[in-house]
C-alpha cells in the first residue's frame, strides 16, 4: 500500500467512525508507527481535512454546528475539574475544547469534545494516568470552554449550576 493509499484508507476510516480512533489503535490496523500515523494525521490537515485530536483520539466532526455555542470563562482548582465538566455535559452540552492564554505562547487550545459523563471519566482517568497537568495550571485555574448547548435555556441552565458551585470566572460570553 502506497503513503497515499494508506491516507485514503485513513481519511475513510475516519469518515465511517462513530467514536474516535486512536492514533495506536490506527497504527496497528495500517501497520505503521504511531508517529507515521500523526504524521499522516498532519499532512490531512493541511490538505484541509477538518479533524480533530481529542485525548480519546482522532475524530472528524459529526454534523455542522446544531445547537448553541458559548464559551464561559471558568476558574478552579485541578481537583474540581471533573465537577466542571460533568456540570456542562450534565446539561446536555458538548465541551469542544479548553483554552488558555499563555502570557508567552498566547492561546493554548486543546479540543476535548466531551458529550457525556463517560467522556469526563475516560478523560479524567488519562490525566491521571499520564500525570499530566491541566492547562489551567498555567494560568493559575482561568481557562475558557467552548460549549455547545441544545438551546439557550440550556446555556442558561449550565451558567447558573457552574455559578453555583463557584466555578464561574466570569459571565459567559457569546451567549444566545
Amino acid at each position: 500500500m502506497t503513503t497515499e493509499e494508506r491516507r485514503a484508507q485513513l481519511y475513510a476510516l475516519l469518515t465511517q467512525a462513530q467514536q474516535p480512533l486512536t492514533g495506536s489503535a490506527l497504527a496497528r490496523k495500517f501497520g505503521v508507527s504511531r508517529q507515521i500515523i500523526v504524521g499522516d494525521i498532519g499532512i490531512l490537515r493541511a490538505e484541509g481535512a477538518a479533524i480533530l485530536a481529542t485525548p480519546r483520539g482522532y475524530l472528524l466532526p459529526r454534523r455542522e454546528r446544531q445547537g448553541v455555542m458559548v464559551t464561559f470563562a471558568c476558574r478552579h482548582t485541578a481537583a474540581r475539574m471533573g465537577e466542571e465538566l460533568d456540570i456542562i455535559v450534565d446539561g446536555g452540552a458538548c465541551v469542544r475544547d479548553v483554552v488558555v492564554a499563555h502570557p508567552v505562547y498566547g492561546e493554548l487550545r486543546a479540543d476535548l469534545m466531551l458529550e457525556s459523563r463517560r467522556d469526563v471519566a475516560a478523560f479524567l482517568r488519562q490525566m491521571e494516568e499520564t500525570a499530566a497537568p491541566p492547562l489551567s495550571l498555567l494560568t493559575d485555574g482561568v481557562h475558557l470552554h467552548t460549549v455547545e448547548a441544545p438551546d439557550a435555556a440550556a446555556v442558561t441552565d449550565i451558567r447558573a449550576a457552574l455559578a453555583r458551585a463557584g466555578l464561574l470566572a466570569t459571565p459567559a460570553t457569546d451567549e444566545p
